[in-house]
């Protein structure tokens, strides 16, 4: 028996809320694998766990909403079930990661400090290292980690920076230029770095709760079509 009135409104609005939400999974299934693409294109591997990472939340997102969608557009009890379940899993999950995310804001600048001065100390030893820790000094416009001194043991003259430190960054730029504040950025990557990073963990605290809220939404709707479903069953 095919739903009417109110509860046939909710169908085909959890359809449109779930054709919307199986969109956003194939949108991200394609910016990760870009970003797979890019990232290795440039050498970067360190980091492309992230790309991974999009893409497996996409590939998720697009079955759940494949549920969705085929469940109120068919009127299946269970697949809609298995939908509400499923989003529901996924908004605890958020919401432990945003706890575990405010919890780790506290920690940020220990872990931030520990980290660059861990890629310091690592500089030399791969290309993809180097790499990163010229990128992220040129971009933040600093050097080392606390300050130039973190470069010490950078050279045997212990007066020297690697080039990216440089305002004006061209080969051997760094040499014995550790304190010549002309020359060099002499302040440290950490606490740009840390203003940046909390930046970034704010936009993302407010898109998850605007995802979350329209998640609710799903699971609301949901909830509204399977009560209507079963009322068909029960008059049947």
């Amino acid at each position: 028996m095919a739903v009417e009135g109110i509860t046939k409104c909710v169908k085909y609005l959890l359809f449109f809320f779930n054709f919307i939400f199986w969109l956003c999974g194939v949108a991200l299934i394609v910016v990760g694998i870009l970003a797979q693409v890019t990232l290795k294109s440039a050498a970067v591997n360190g980091i492309s766990g992230t790309a991974m990472l999009i893409i497996v939340v996409g590939v998720i997102i697009f079955f759940i909403a494949f549920f969705g969608c085929c469940g109120a557009w068919k009127e299946n009890y269970c697949m809609i079930t298995t939908f509400a379940i499923f989003l529901s899993i996924i908004i605890i999950v958020e919401i432990a990661g945003a706890i575990a995310a405010y919890v780790f804001r506290g920690k940020l600048n220990v872990w931030v400090k520990g980290s660059l001065k861990e890629m310091i100390t690592n500089y030399n030893t791969t290309e993809d290292m180097r790499k990163a820790i010229d990128g992220i000094q040129k971009q933040l416009k600093c050097c080392g980690s606390s300050n130039s001194d973190d470069w010490k043991n950078f050279k045997p003259d212990h007066n020297s920076v690697p080039d990216s430190c440089c305002k004006n960054a061209t080969k051997g730029c760094g040499n014995g230029a550790m304190h010549d504040g002309k020359k060099i950025y002499k302040f440290g990557c950490a606490t740009s770095m840390e203003k940046l990073l909390n930046q970034s963990l704010l936009w993302v605290g407010v898109a998850a709760l605007v995802i979350a809220f329209v998640q609710f939404t799903g699971i609301v709707l949901a909830c509204v079509l399977m009560k209507g479903i079963r009322s068909g069953y029960e008059v049947m």
